[in-house]
């Protein structure tokens, strides 16, 4: 059987692949200034690649030594470039979504920041006991003021929402029955889905009711000798209307305590203080519940709350006394710098009406449409003389990670449309920029909603934009 026509020239090609030794020899590879067993071993990744691509005839077949040299150079500083930059970096967040997932949910605050660097600076108390010397707890660290801030008996912290629900079912229904309303059983980000969860925490799931309605019935008649707890969950990223029905946490309490077995309830986005207070919907409190009587409650620390990323566990203390006792909780604490966050953030609720001022979030949530106007004018007027069309205009922002999801919060948003380039170009540019811009892209426009845009980062902004159009 006769070879392909493209076969010969591939194995032409082949010949002009430089050597690893050539290619280290290069002045800006020795420049990196990387170590030498990396960069080999980059340069080697990078001529492999090469090396297929001519093996499957493609059109470095025909090219030179000297091109190919070039075009493995350029990739692999490339790569270079890319590995000695922070990949983890500061984003400018245009969306308008104010507990967006994917940047990083809540912002800081600055108490909370500058605790942050005084324990990275020295060593710190994580878990020694001051007082008498010997060795310390961590999980003691802040169970004080999350108990005093919602009234529960004790508390735990671990490294997100998620952990904690599989580390209370663990530990109190292992191997048991835990029923759970139809309508309840959400998923809750990055395809992690409740019944997953449950299932990981070794227990087995009874679902009861239907999606729109359940009924204290529908819990009762699930309850065998099997059953180790009931679970509740709060359907903070939805709501099901219309012709709904679900039963009073008072009625699930009275029957979890008929049947001597925990309730446990998955309140989800964690508000300590009554967003009513703020303007907003009512969503659930965790002292409203410790006082009706739910045995665990379960909440995020960095949405509403406005801290690090961290699950909250709050309870009687029989319970809690169980949950500390499980060898997962070793696999799900957090370390130090989750604990320095959040001691500091939870201490800004002990002066509730100073959240407004001192809690980025809570800061946020009340700003007027007035402000943002005046912020996006100081925006466009900084833009000025650019080969773009830009406007204000009136939209909607939200407080997103599955809080509040019927909430259409009034905002401002700035809309450009650059004359010389496209506006998919406009939107990488400024996303891949350092900082980065992040907006959207709404009927050929981009646009930046200026809810979420702090006024010391209107600058940047400017800046970022005037070096597109001064460069393209």
């Amino acid at each position: 059987m006769k070879n392909s026509p493209k076969t010969k020239p591939s194995k032409s090609a082949l010949r002009q692949l430089p050597s690893i030794q050539e290619l280290l020899s290069d002045p800006d590879i020795q420049e990196s200034g990387i170590d030498s067993r990396y960069l080999k071993q980059i340069l080697e990744q990078e001529v492999n690649e090469m090396r297929a691509r001519i093996q499957k005839a493609d059109t470095e077949a025909t090219l030179t030594r000297e091109v190919v040299r070039k075009k493995i150079l350029t990739s692999s500083l490339r790569r270079l470039k890319k590995l000695q930059a922070f990949q983890l970096r500061k984003v400018i967040n245009g969306t308008g979504i104010i507990l967006h997932t994917n940047l990083g949910r809540a912002p800081l605050a600055d108490t909370a920041r500058q605790h942050l660097f005084e324990i990275l600076d020295h060593y710190c108390n994580l878990e020694i006991d001051l007082d008498s010397g010997k060795r310390g707890d961590r999980t003691s660290l802040v169970e004080e003021i999350i108990c005093l801030v919602t009234g529960a008996e004790a508390a735990l912290v671990v490294n997100n929402n998620a952990a904690a629900i599989l580390l209370v079912l663990n530990s109190l229904c292992r191997r048991k029955e835990v029923p759970v309303s139809r309508g309840e059983l959400v998923e809750i980000g990055g395809s992690f889905r409740m019944p997953e969860v449950m299932r990981a925490g070794m227990v087995k799931m009874v679902e009861i009711g239907t999606t729109n309605k359940t009924h204290l019935k529908d819990y009762s008649e699930a309850i065998t000798v099997r059953t180790s707890g009931i679970l509740k969950v709060h359907t903070s990223n939805y709501r099901v209307m219309g012709f709904t029905q679900s039963v009073p946490i008072e009625d699930l309490v009275n029957l979890a305590n008929h049947h001597k077995i925990p309730l446990i309830y998955d309140m989800g986005s964690g508000v300590i203080e009554d967003l009513e207070d703020w303007g907003f919907s009512h969503e659930p409190v965790a002292r409203e519940y410790v006082k009706a009587g739910v045995d665990v409650i379960t909440f995020s620390a960095d949405k509403v709350l406005g801290g690090p990323q961290a699950g909250i566990i709050v309870g009687k203390k029989r319970y809690l006394q169980k949950i500390k006792k499980n060898h997962l909780l070793r696999a799900l604490r957090c370390d130090k710098l989750t604990y320095a966050l959040l001691d500091a953030t939870l201490r800004l609720y002990l002066q509730p009406r100073n959240l407004k001022d001192t809690l980025p979030v809570a800061k946020m949530l009340n700003q007027t449409r007035q402000i943002l106007f005046e912020r996006g004018n100081s925006l466009l007027e900084g833009l000025k003389g650019l080969p773009l069309k830009m406007e204000l205009k009136e939209t909607d922002s939200h407080m997103g990670s599955g809080a509040l999801p019927l909430e259409k919060i009034p905002a401002v948003a700035v809309s450009l449309m650059p004359e010389n380039i496209s506006v998919t170009q406009f939107a990488k540019i400024l996303r891949i920029n350092d900082p980065s811009v992040i907006g959207y892209i709404e009927k050929d426009a981009f646009l930046l909603n200026l809810y979420t845009i702090r006024d010391d980062e209107i600058p940047l902004i400017i800046d970022k934009i005037r070096f597109i159009f001064a460069n393209n």
